[in-house]
């Protein structure tokens, strides 16, 4: 699927032509014009794989400072941060907490709230990865190599329990509304047994996942222009004010000012792209 160069704009978007395992998906972008890549990235309900394969690497301002690294994986804990380029050559793979805990090799709690560097996880692999990406020729050919490696990670059995992947299912189909201990007897177990397994196996308590995939519904609704006391209202907030306080955790913003983030290109790409790919499917 190639999402089009866009010559006057500086960037080239694509994404996969052929369909990836369910809980994965892909895309690429390059900047062609040097434009420069300046992004601030909220929390998602998904974990974040970046991986850079051009001459510049990815300067990241998170919990840990700043640093420069050449790919990143960031877990659902993520904190706000900061990641820029000089010019950018990336695939993002965005993957369900679900797969990510058989896929990345770590539990899922040991990501942090900030960026881990792709060669604290994957060691001298990551590194002959990002060559193989510099060396194709196309981006589908970037997109089977990244396949490709990512299915010679997975280990199946380390799946997370089936009353924590029920839980996680009810919480994206409920958009997070969920009371925590219907959620927990509905799976037969206590309270106290739910928050830790599932904090274990996904990365964050099961109140956090629901306040996190409402905040992202709640962004989808912002994004697409609707007032914010309207978007409280759907997205299950006791009034705008406690909307503005979930955006302030997990964007560290006002609902406006979230807002002209998307503004620039590239923000504006990656969110439609994802929006047209990955629809917090487990």
């Amino acid at each position: 699927m190639d999402f089009g160069r866009e010559p006057e704009l500086g960037w080239d978007f694509a994404g996969p032509a052929e369909a990836v395992p369910r809980g994965i998906a892909m895309i690429g972008y390059r900047d062609e014009a040097g434009i420069g890549l300046d992004l601030r990235v909220a929390g998602t309900a998904a974990v974040t794989v970046v991986i850079g394969f051009g001459d510049h690497g990815l300067l990241v301002d998170d919990v840990h400072g700043r640093r420069s690294l050449d790919g990143f994986v960031a877990g659902l804990p993520i904190e706000p941060m900061r990641i820029r380029s000089e010019r950018a050559e990336c695939i993002e793979v965005r993957l369900s907490p679900i797969q990510a805990y058989s896929l990345l090799g770590v539990a899922p709690t040991d990501l942090g709230r900030g960026a881990v560097a792709l060669e604290d996880l994957w060691g001298p692999r990551a590194r002959q990865l990002r060559e193989q990406l510099a060396s194709a020729r196309a981006w589908d050919e970037r997109f089977a190599l990244t396949r490709s490696f990512l299915a010679q990670c997975d280990r199946p059995m380390r799946s997370p329990d089936p009353e924590v992947l029920t839980g996680w299912h009810r919480i994206l189909a409920a958009r997070g509304q969920v009371k925590i201990g219907a959620l927990a007897e509905s799976v037969g177990w206590s309270n106290k047994r739910l928050w830790a397994r599932f904090e274990s196996q996904i990365g964050l308590t099961p109140k956090r996942a629901a306040m996190l995939v409402r905040f992202r519904h709640a962004v989808d609704g912002l994004l697409a222009g609707r007032p914010a006391g309207d978007v409280a209202a759907d997205c299950g907030y006791a009034d705008q004010a406690h909307l503005c306080r979930d955006i302030s955790i997990f964007a560290d913003r006002t609902p406006g000012v979230l807002k002209t983030h998307y503004l620039p290109t590239i923000a504006r790409h990656r969110y439609q792209a994802w929006g047209k790919i990955f629809q917090y499917r487990g």
